[in-house]
């Protein structure tokens, strides 16, 4: 099985590799307006195709094919989030700057936008949805962390929303996980001021001050087999000039440093993994240095290539 890794930057699009990050060229290159990417996506049930957040709105392109720019509402807007069912690939979440969420099921050729009520502007302008996560536990629930207004959850694919915010010093929320530990739902949430920790489906936040310089966190993911491993990435700020990615396996109780073969240059932002092989992992600093593991996070290697700034990181099996 190979496997083909995508980051996307601001600045120069999209790049992929086939050798694990040893070497890279650009794709979406057809289209030369998209070379600002927020996001990516991809779907196990339609594994030729990849989507792309850019600057403005959404693009798709099938292995071997043109790139097509996805005709939307929100054509105009950043497009920060994507999230796909896992159950139905046609469903598809959509987040953008300002903050809105949309939604289609018919693969893109439709969309509504959901009554979310995110605010529009904020302490740093407008408002940005930075993560959709679909749960895996409870069909029709979705989840939406947003920077800066906290996060947001829906019960009936979308239909209605309720903002979870209790708890929070400060509600720049910069993504956010749903961990399943023996049939029970925590989540964890990434702030500029620290983790926060909801064992009560959002209802209040702890926060848990990491053993770190800095508590500015950013990128968080599970290892795919869900065996208790979480990453976490960790920084003295955005962009930062130095940071460190955090690992624990206790679902997010404890935490300990990733053993990285090279310093990082900017905060850790992205953290992709995919269950077809859950002990191979990326990682990559906002400022454009991708490290890799093939042991499941444990030993990190600093990939040569280094790229401008990097917003979106994902990989599949090809």
């Amino acid at each position: 099985m190979r496997s083909r890794v995508y980051v996307g930057t601001i600045g120069s699009g999209v790049w992929s590799s086939d050798d694990l990050g040893e070497n890279w060229e650009a794709c979406f290159n057809e289209d030369n307006s998209i070379s600002r990417v927020w996001s990516l996506c991809w779907h196990v049930n339609e594994p030729a195709v990849v989507w792309a957040g850019t600057e403005q709105g959404l693009a798709q392109q099938i292995s071997g094919e043109a790139v097509d720019r996805v005709s939307s509402p929100f054509s105009d807007q950043q497009v920060w989030a994507i999230a796909q069912s896992p159950a139905d690939h046609k469903t598809m979440f959509v987040g953008t700057r300002p903050g809105s969420i949309y939604r289609t099921q018919d693969g893109g050729n439709s969309w509504d936008e959901l009554p979310v009520g995110i605010a529009t502007k904020c302490d740093i302008g407008l408002t940005r949805v930075t993560r959709i996560r679909v749960d895996p536990l409870v069909e029709g629930t979705v989840w939406v962390s947003v920077e800066i207004d906290a996060v947001h959850v829906s019960h009936d694919y979308g239909e209605s929303w309720d903002k979870l915010d209790n708890g929070f010093k400060f509600p720049d929320i910069h993504d956010m996980v749903v961990v399943v530990e023996e049939g029970k739902r925590k989540l964890l949430a990434a702030t500029a001021v620290g983790l926060y920790c909801s064992i009560n489906d959002g209802q209040s936040w702890e926060w848990n001050k990491l053993d770190s310089p800095w508590q500015y966190t950013r990128g968080i993911e599970l290892k795919a087999d869900g065996n208790g491993t979480v990453f976490l990435g960790n920084g003295d700020g955005p962009p930062g000039s130095t940071g460190r990615l955090l690992r624990s396996n206790d679902w997010g109780c404890s935490w300990e440093i990733a053993d990285l073969d090279s310093p990082t240059n900017s905060t850790i932002w992205n953290i992709a993994t995919n269950k077809s092989n859950p002990d191979l992992l990326f990682a990559s600093t906002i400022l454009g240095q991708v490290f890799r593991s093939t042991d499941g996070g444990i030993h990190w290697t600093k990939l040569p290539r280094e790229f401008n700034e990097i917003r979106s990181l994902t990989w599949h099996p090809v």
